[in-house]
Parts: structure tokens; sequence; C-alpha cells
């Protein structure tokens, strides 16, 4: 084992986030933010929004 487990490991270079973490951006024009409200009615593709512009995809729902 290699290092202590209260050891900070940091990402290899390349690596911006850990392996099958997905991010998704506010799609509402101009903001650009992390989005973590995705809306979207079965069997369509989810639209994504941040906290601010969340209320936008309710048009989705």
């Amino acid at each position: 084992m290699t290092g202590a487990s209260d050891e900070i490991r940091l990402l290899r270079p390349g690596h911006v986030t850990a392996p099958g973490i997905q991010h998704h951006w506010c799609e509402r024009p101009g903001c650009g933010k992390d989005a973590g409200w995705g809306f979207a009615k079965p069997k369509q593709e989810p639209r994504w929004f941040c906290f601010q512009h969340r209320g936008d995809g309710e048009k989705y729902l």
C-alpha cells in the first residue's frame, strides 16, 4: 500500500475529474455554469440547467 489514508491524492495530468463522473453545463444562453438539474420527458434527451435557471427546465417536463 502506498501512502497514508489521510494523504491527498491528486489526479494524473490530463484528468479533469475522476473517471465516470459526468459534468453538464447550463443550457441557458450566456450562462455556462455547472448544471445539476436535468429535465426530460420519458424517452427524450435531458436538458440541463444550473440552480439559478432550473425554472427554465420546467417546460421540458
